[in-house]
């Protein structure tokens, strides 16, 4: 295990129960002593794009629920800055944000590195010492982020990937109930 920073992925614990939470991969993009903030990267929102942007009305793009935190702002990690200025790197070669008018004018173009962006609907954030005390109570595994988990085909096959990621008994833990006392 890791200390949280940018760039690293939160596990949620097998048996974390917060519905906000629930099998759910993070990708810290700021930590520091003031707290923290990312996104869920696993859990794909009802609407698409084109139902939360109305300029972009036919555009059926996915979006994935970021966290509980703000829910009427959207926000993007992509890893084209050529293409959208402005982003903050957060993980070589992985950016957060940028200026939005680039993103919209890519999605009007049919840009093919589309697939090199991903939406988000609000956010997760902690107030400071939050998060660390969270860590103590080993409410979340944590492993370096990678493209491979960050921009995953498969949202559903993130979190699972994720804990094979970390290897020996954490893999073994893709296969614990959510419930125990269910067993």
């Amino acid at each position: 295990m890791i200390d949280p920073a940018n760039g690293i992925l939160l596990i949620a614990d097998p048996f974390l129960k917060d519905p906000n939470f629930l099998r759910t991969v993070v990708l810290l993009c700021e930590h520091n002593a003031d707290g923290s903030f990312g996104f869920v990267i696993n859990r794909l929102y009802e609407n698409t794009l084109d139902e939360l942007v109305p300029e972009l009305e036919g555009y059926k793009l996915p979006v994935y629920y970021g966290g509980p935190v703000e829910l009427n702002t959207i926000h993007l990690l992509h890893q084209v800055p050529e293409k959208i200025p402005g982003g903050q790197e957060v993980l070589k070669g992985i950016y957060w944000g940028g200026d939005f008018d680039f993103v919209v004018e890519m999605i009007k173009n049919g840009d093919p590195d589309l697939d090199k962006v991903r939406f988000f609907l609000g956010y997760s954030g902690w107030s400071e010492g939050q998060l660390m005390e969270e860590m103590t109570e080993k409410t979340w595994l944590t492993v370096k982020g990678n493209r491979k988990l960050i921009f995953h085909p498969d949202h559903q096959e993130i979190w699972k990937d994720a804990l094979k990621h970390m290897g020996g008994d954490y893999e073994m833990m893709i296969n614990f109930p959510i419930d125990p006392q269910l067993n």
